[in-house]
């Protein structure tokens, strides 16, 4: 195994973190398709929100809220 994957690897959210993993990568293609954002993903343990050239390390749960309502505001 290499070591970008052994990171990868490591880097994935664990635990109660993976409740709502499937439901917070919907919410952050949404708000990508709306424009809102323009990308999203896990970075080092974090949710990582790129928007209007800046990005955002948050925790998985504030990024859930973040985005949920980001895009029921865009609706």
């Amino acid at each position: 195994m290499d070591e970008n994957n052994q990171e990868q690897i490591l880097n994935r959210p664990t635990g109660r973190e993976s409740f709502g993993i499937e439901e917070l990568t919907k919410l952050g293609n949404q708000a990508v398709k709306k424009g809102l954002i323009s990308g999203h993903g896990f970075h080092g343990g974090k949710y990582e929100i790129l928007c209007n050239g800046q990005f955002f390390l948050l925790s998985p749960e504030q990024a859930h809220s973040y985005l949920k309502n980001l895009v029921e505001q865009h609706q």
